[in-house]
């Protein structure tokens, strides 16, 4: 699943896990999870991590090639987070028909930047459940509160503001290119229309794969 910071892809993967029986692999889960871990390759991320150094694509490569290993995977995977680059993408074909024998199926979901500006300055949330609101979109029913803990007031992130939402979204743009070029060359790579809702987002995504 491929996408820009607020198009969806999250709420797409996890929707798949839960209709198809498919795990849903994301590269933040697979981090914190090697953090409470004491194998050789999670003690290697872990000095890793406490040094502040980037995780190189080889050792995510790794860690991705043992997460998909496991029984859960058997039938298949959504991917959430991975690849990130060209050179990552060309490693996941190598695990994915050497070792896995599957193919690799790239969807992005695709929303226009100005929609992406209006998604991510709206967004609140509550502290206590997490429910995630927009003050555009999904504003809740008293401003400012939490629809089912109105004692808790919305907080708004910080780099939730128009400046860092257009670095953040430059930086997405010019680092996915060379990853989409990658599957749009193998003809490997479908556009959902990700404005749409939700479930019919996901119609059009199931039937793709």
């Amino acid at each position: 699943m491929i996408g820009a910071p607020g198009a969806g892809k999250g709420t797409q993967a996890r929707l798949l896990q839960e209709r198809r029986g498919i795990p849903q692999i994301s590269t933040g889960d697979m981090f914190r999870e090697m953090k409470s871990l004491s194998t050789p390759l999670a003690l290697e991320v872990q000095k890793i991590m406490a040094e502040g150094k980037l995780i190189s694509d080889d050792i995510t490569y790794e860690i991705v090639k043992e997460r998909t290993s496991r029984e859960d995977c058997i039938n298949g995977f959504v991917l959430d987070g991975y690849p990130r680059t060209a050179v990552q993408a060309k490693q996941l074909e190598e695990l994915a028909s050497a070792e896995l024998g599957m193919e690799i199926q790239a969807i992005e979901v695709d929303v226009p930047r100005e929609e992406l500006m209006r998604r991510l300055t709206g967004r609140w949330s509550c502290p206590v459940c997490g429910e995630i609101y927009n003050i555009y979109s999904k504003p809740p029913k008293i401003e400012g509160v939490c629809d089912f803990h109105p004692d808790a007031g919305l907080v708004h992130r910080a780099d939730d503001n128009e400046e860092s939402v257009n670095t953040r979204l430059a930086t997405y743009e010019s680092s996915t290119k060379p990853l989409l070029d990658f599957y749009r060359v193998s003809n490997r790579l479908q556009k959902v229309d990700g404005t749409k809702s939700v479930e019919d987002i996901y119609k059009e995504i199931d039937g793709l794969i």
